[in-house]
């Protein structure tokens, strides 16, 4: 029995040493393929392989699979599009984006409680909204717009769908659609002065759209999560520090760093 005991716990050992290099090696070529070839169509498909998962099911759950795994997927995209924007010389960001990708599939992704959802959810919102941002500021006029948009509504409807099946919300679609809807709107009226935020010559970027997203969606969850603490009932005092807190934040970014061009 002990002998049976060793071996298990070495094998799980083993499992678990092959687990992480493999989301090592997906977070390094992904971005390290994108950079030196200079397109990110293989760091796309290698995330697309990465999720062989979803369809290694009966064909009848992967909506539901595809739906539950949006969130990984729109931080895995985003992370190849932004090194993808920042060109195919290897700066400093490439790295940033490899690390952060390994921390993301390493560390944050695994965990499975509400919290470390509400975290996912809103790294989600962070990352995909600054790649739609940077995306659409360097394509055609015609379709930023509709680049926006369509992303905005992914976003928002994959970061209130994460949270709300993982507090075991009976009917989260038609909040989450609603959500989506929000961001698709908010998305779309950004179109018009896209501001990107970058740090020096690392080619480190943020946009303003993102992080007013980031804020909108963080209150939006403080208020659900009190919300289903005390059964459908919201406590204006437990909520009022984090709405306060979020409203100073989208207008210190609108009034003070809405400049066409900043550097942190």
């Amino acid at each position: 029995m002990a002998d049976y005991i060793f071996i298990r716990k070495s094998r799980n050992a083993l499992s678990s040493v092959m687990h992480i290099l493999l989301n090592l090696a997906l977070a390094v070529v992904s971005i390290s393929a994108t950079v030196v070839t200079g397109n990110c169509l293989i760091g796309l498909i290698l995330i697309v392989i990465s999720k062989w998962r979803i369809f290694a099911v009966n064909h009848r759950y992967w909506f539901l699979n595809i739906r539950s795994s949006l969130v990984d997927f729109i931080v895995g995209t985003g992370f190849v599009l932004l090194a993808y924007a920042a060109g195919k010389t290897f700066l400093p960001v490439h790295f940033v984006l490899m690390g952060a990708y390994a921390v993301w599939l390493i560390i944050l992704k695994p965990r499975s409680s509400t919290n470390a959802a509400i975290i996912q959810a809103l790294t989600a919102v962070l990352v995909g909204s600054t790649a739609a941002s940077v995306f659409a500021a360097i394509t055609n006029d015609n379709i930023m717009s509709l680049i926006l948009a369509a992303s905005g509504f992914i976003i928002g409807y994959a970061a209130s769908n994460h949270v709300l099946v993982q507090a075991s919300d009976t009917n989260p679609t038609l909040i989450s659609l609603a959500v989506g809807l929000i961001f698709a709107e908010i998305s779309w009226l950004s179109h018009v002065w896209l501001i990107i935020y970058t740090l020096g010559s690392s080619g480190i970027c943020l946009s303003q759209l993102a992080l007013i997203l980031t804020v909108l969606a963080f209150a939006y969850f403080q208020v659900y999560t009190d919300m289903s603490k005390h059964k459908g009932k919201l406590t204006l005092t437990n909520v009022a520090l984090p709405l306060v807190f979020s409203a100073i934040m989208i207008l210190v970014l609108v009034i003070g760093f809405s400049q066409p061009r900043f550097s942190i």
